[in-house]
């Protein structure tokens, strides 16, 4: 089964990498860029029994490992079983 985590900084964490790439974007004429976040993306191939198992899952992997839930916030989704 196919599926992916999001994460992102949460909106009351400052994201220096989101804010240079919008002060770049300003800078060579995307003057209508008001900010940028920058997150990862987590591609998880893995064996389950059914969506709800794999989100469970999910949950769990992204709550123990793949977020700091302290400054990040995540999602995640099945793309196909």
């Amino acid at each position: 089964m196919k599926t992916r985590v999001t994460v992102f900084y949460k909106d009351s964490v400052f994201d220096p990498q989101g804010n240079t790439l919008a002060n770049s974007l300003r800078r060579v004429g995307f003057t209508k860029v008001k900010g940028v976040r920058v997150g990862k993306v987590i591609d998880v191939e893995m064996d389950a029994e059914n969506k709800d198992e794999a989100k469970r899952d999910l949950q769990k992997m992204c709550e123990q490992l793949l977020a700091n839930p302290v400054i990040e916030s995540f999602k995640y989704e099945v793309l196909e079983s």
